[in-house]
């Protein structure tokens, strides 16, 4: 096997407190969370990095954006900014790799929590993110802002918020579309519905119940096959949560990771 070349990611890195590792989804980047990190940061230290072929990360010419590639950068991370461990919150395909995490190397993570995640990628989420990609061809930027629009956001919280439709035209370019793509395809893949009963970390899930990207009954899911887990339904919310509703998300990882931190053992003096 040929060893991953590593990625330096970029990292978004404020508070103090107990790490908080926030990892945005597909074709996103760090400001997924611009609006939760303040609400954080005053008793947590936000690790927000941009993953490897997003935002202000690079990504070397042999990546194929396998999962396994994300999840190396995330160790390599997690020894230089979270050696005891961190809270890990995951959105969407961020919540794939929080599983993947909490799964392969548990001591690495003090409390899991999935935003509208999946314990595998469905038929469904495939046609949606194929959508995508048939809409950029069909009508570059334009077309797939319009394609998002639809998708990524409760109608009502989107009619209120046009300004974020030039937004999206503005960011989506081949460029990014291409590393989209690629991880796409390797997100299509993505299956551990064997796995979770042996998840013993600390997990929340959060699931907005107008999410059209993955369907809602995949929060049920998750609730029901790991351990313990809590499940919070957010109505006329869609798949961004983190940017419709970003003082009820950070308020539901203020309460859950507190009840976690407070349950924990005292350092060693």
């Amino acid at each position: 096997m040929t060893p991953l070349e590593p990625v330096e990611l970029f990292v978004r890195d404020r508070g103090s407190g107990p790490p908080i590792l926030l990892l945005h989804g597909l074709g996103a980047d760090h400001t997924l969370w611009n609006e939760v990190v303040p609400l954080l940061e005053g008793d947590f230290r936000a690790l927000v990095p941009d993953l490897r072929g997003h935002g202000r990360s690079p990504a070397p010419a042999s990546a194929t954006y396998a999962l396994e590639e994300f999840d190396a950068d995330l160790l390599r991370l997690a020894d230089e900014r979270w050696p005891d461990g961190a809270h890990i919150v995951g959105l969407s395909a961020g919540a794939f790799l929080g599983l993947r995490l909490a799964r392969s190397h548990p001591g690495r993570v003090r409390s899991l929590t999935l935003i509208n995640g999946a314990a595998y990628c469905d038929p469904h989420t495939k046609e949606v993110i194929q959508s995508w990609q048939e809409a950029f061809r069909d009508g570059g930027a334009d077309g797939l802002a319009l394609r998002l629009m639809k998708d990524l956001f409760d109608r009502d919280w989107m009619e209120a918020h046009l300004e974020i439709a030039e937004l999206l035209r503005r960011d989506w370019t081949d460029a990014r579309l291409g590393v989209v793509a690629r991880w796409a395809s390797a997100i299509t893949r993505f299956d551990m519905r064997g796995q979770l009963a042996r998840i013993a970390t600390p997990t929340l899930i959060l699931q907005g119940m107008s999410d059209v990207v993955i369907d809602p009954s995949h929060g049920r899911f998750l609730r029901q096959s790991i351990p313990g887990a809590e499940l919070r339904l957010y109505r006329e919310t869609g798949h961004l949560m983190p940017i419709e509703r970003p003082a009820e998300t950070a308020a539901a990882l203020r309460e859950f990771l507190g009840k976690v931190e407070s349950s924990r053992p005292p350092a060693p003096a």
